[in-house]
């Protein structure tokens, strides 16, 4: 008897998995160039932009390359959810819409979140082992954040 009703489960349960598969989360496939004016405004060095690109930008930029298991519901779903997190924290794409206080308050986090290793996640570095940073990449990170916060240092509105 409970044999039969775990297979009835693991029927359903495999029907609503197949039928899963035909839906999902809208895509983050805005426009790439977005990212031109941060890295026009920051102006990070060749080997930052490179460590931006692999660990930070598929999460907060309007535009994710996307790995081959994001068609595999749920875990485009778990993805999605990582994205809009991400780009709500801080959307490189709105850079030209933050406000100068705003821009040096957002890479002030963003080297505190290297720094402290809270990013990038450690769930997206068990995929993408390029985005493990190295201590050297986090101190190139840390000398750009504040080589670019310079400039906001003075646009600040006074207080």
């Amino acid at each position: 008897m409970i044999k039969k009703s775990l297979k009835k489960i693991g029927v359903v349960l495999l029907v609503v998995l197949v039928i899963a598969q035909f839906f999902g989360p809208d895509k983050n496939e805005g426009d790439l160039a977005s990212v031109e004016a941060f890295f026009e405004d920051t102006n990070p060095p060749e080997d930052v932009k490179l460590i931006l690109k692999n660990a930070c930008l598929d999460c907060h930029i309007n535009h994710t390359r996307y790995p081959w298991y994001n068609n595999i519901t749920p875990v485009n779903y778990w993805l999605n959810d990582h994205i809009e997190h991400g780009k709500g924290h801080f959307n490189v794409s709105k850079w030209d819409d933050y406000s100068d206080k705003k821009k040096d308050h957002k890479l002030e986090e963003l080297a505190e979140e290297v720094e402290e290793g809270h990013m990038p996640l450690p769930s997206y570095t068990w995929t993408h082992s390029d985005a493990k940073l190295t201590k050297e990449q986090i101190e190139s990170v840390e000398k750009w954040v504040q080589t670019a916060r310079i400039k906001y240092a003075f646009l600040k509105e006074p207080q």
